[in-house]
């Protein structure tokens, strides 16, 4: 059974819009706190949540390069999730929520990319087709 691309588009969009509201919630409401400023802590969620705005524009009107390179920035929301579950007892589950959503937008945002660039004929052909290609232009 073959996934239609809207599925995909729908797991980008939806897990990429959550993670953008989990982020700061988890940062600002529910982080354990650690003793630093309260500025100081506004100032990290707010360098947490900038990223995450790079492809807001493209994703939301569904092209396929921007799920693409999206998945260079989310790389960083999974390894930080990764890295507080495995560092922070305390917020494990919190985690928890950021590794699931980061690895759904990952999901959604490659297969809609792959496959709507399909669809629109963005592909990058074949090596060897390529070359057949320019071989014959010069045998002839």
């Amino acid at each position: 059974m073959k996934i239609p691309t809207s599925i995909y588009r729908k797991l980008a969009l939806v897990s990429y819009l959550l993670l953008l509201v989990w982020v700061p919630v988890w940062h600002l409401f529910l982080a354990t706190p650690t003793g630093r400023s309260e500025q100081f802590e506004i100032f990290l969620t707010i360098a947490w949540t900038i990223p995450l705005l790079f492809p807001m524009a493209g994703i939301l009107k569904g092209k396929p390069y921007t799920h693409a390179w999206a998945n260079f920035i989310v790389m960083f929301y999974i390894i930080h999730g990764l890295t507080s579950f495995y560092a922070v007892a305390d917020e494990r589950y919190y985690a928890l929520i950021e590794i699931v959503l980061s690895f759904a937008m990952f999901i959604g945002c490659s297969f809609y990319a792959r496959l709507r660039g399909k669809e629109l004929g963005l592909s990058i052909p074949k090596l060897k087709d390529e070359m057949a290609k320019e071989k014959a232009s010069f045998e002839k």
